[in-house]
């Protein structure tokens, strides 16, 4: 029996934390993976302590592996700009600096239209009462973080972290877009 060829397709958003943007988009059906990491900085390999002090210029983000013949990179645009806010620059919430800037990190130029398509569409309707900060950039070298930054959320959940602050992000997807859920125990 031959294989079905499956023509993946790859994306960094950056949204603030990468634990909140990674427990989101591991719900979203056609997603392959979300894995945590940092993009968009000047040194190699950097670490988590050293991302913190904001001074490596990196982003915390998500690369997510996905499927467009199960979900289109537009959905997954219109998740990352709910599911965040794209008009402050450099902070999400209690969380600020450059490393926690809203991005998409593109690895096509049809991802990068449809981007920057999108962000027009959003501002010119008002949708957000400030402009949309959210930079749009070719990705570079993405840094997996370590080990215990990845699948946080659904490691953690009791802890008041998960609870506060990404437990709303996750009730906000499950609210909006239902019938973009997988159909497994991680959407609950």
């Amino acid at each position: 029996m031959k294989k079905e060829n499956i023509n993946l397709e790859k994306v960094v958003f950056a949204a603030g934390c990468f634990w909140c943007t990674e427990a989101v988009f591991q719900r979203v059906a056609g997603v392959i993976s979300a894995n945590s990491g940092y993009t968009g900085g000047t040194i190699k390999n950097p670490a988590y302590r050293e991302i913190c002090t904001g001074r490596t210029g990196h982003a915390e983000g998500i690369l997510v592996t996905y499927d467009p013949s199960i979900i289109s990179f537009k959905m997954l645009l219109e998740i990352f700009f709910a599911t965040h806010d794209p008009t402050t620059l450099n902070r999400q919430g209690n969380d600020k600096g450059t490393q926690y800037r809203s991005g998409i990190f593109y690895t096509t130029e049809q991802q990068k239209q449809e981007s920057q398509l999108l962000i027009a569409q959003l501002d010119k309707a008002a949708v957000f009462e400030n402009d949309i900060v959210t930079e749009v950039t070719e990705l570079g070298p993405f840094y997996y973080a370590d080990e215990d930054h990845q699948d946080y959320y659904n490691s953690h959940r009791s802890q008041p972290y998960c609870q506060i602050i990404i437990d709303p992000k996750v009730q906000k997807l499950k609210q909006f877009f239902k019938d973009q859920l997988k159909s497994t125990s991680l959407s609950q």
